[in-house]
């Protein structure tokens, strides 16, 4: 199951923020801080707009908040026997069989939505076989008894066009400046996709 949230860090319930922080912070001047920042209002088009609800995006204590806030969609999840993985608000539980992920989606949804106050989107939100799913641009395959690490179809066709824009003449680049680029580019993408099989185990998988 690959759980989606709909606009997360911009419908982050603050009062529910606040409740799960006052759980372990027991100082008031902190808490008092937070909330303060929190509602700090954003500038848009030159003027000022107060914020209800969301943390800051891009302010360096917009993912920690996120976390501690999905923390307990971690704990819940744990205290059910769930296998699943997270990264901010991207997520993915394991289930044995599609009629249990059904179920575990509609539960789960419940939870996020009654408890943490957040929005799932029910459209976005898919059950579907693990070789499937993209998860932070990894996909997915069995071999030999075991879950491995490949590309996704959609990682593969992205690299694809963007080795296509910076090699192309018309991009506006001196040869040196291309040249440049593209050593930068593609030692950032092989350094972040390091984990993932390239072999003819995986190409194999791609075509199921």
């Amino acid at each position: 199951m690959d759980i989606d949230l709909e606009r997360f860090f911009d419908t982050v319930n603050h009062a529910k923020l606040i409740e799960i922080l006052q759980r372990t912070i027991k100082d008031d001047a902190v808490i008092s801080l937070i909330h303060r920042y929190l509602n700090a209002g954003v500038m848009k088009d030159g003027k000022y707009e107060p914020s209800e609800e969301g943390t800051p995006q891009g302010g360096p204590l917009s993912p920690l908040l996120a976390n501690i806030i999905l923390n307990e969609l971690d704990k819940e999840l744990e205290r059910r026997g769930h296998p699943f993985v997270r990264y901010a608000d991207d997520g993915l539980i394991f289930c044995r069989s599609k009629r249990a992920a059904e179920r575990v989606k509609e539960s789960i949804s419940k939870f996020i939505e009654g408890h943490l106050k957040l929005k799932v989107s029910r459209e976005k939100t898919e059950v579907a076989y693990i070789g499937r799913l993209k998860f932070l641009g990894y996909g997915f395959y069995i071999h030999n008894g075991k879950c491995r690490l490949r590309l996704h179809q959609k990682t593969e066709a992205k690299l694809r066009r963007r080795l296509k824009a910076i090699t192309s003449r018309s991009s506006g680049m001196g040869y040196a400046k291309r040249k440049d680029t593209l050593r930068q580019y593609l030692r950032g993408w092989t350094e972040y996709y390091n984990l993932a099989d390239m072999g003819s185990k995986s190409k194999e998988a791609h075509s199921r």
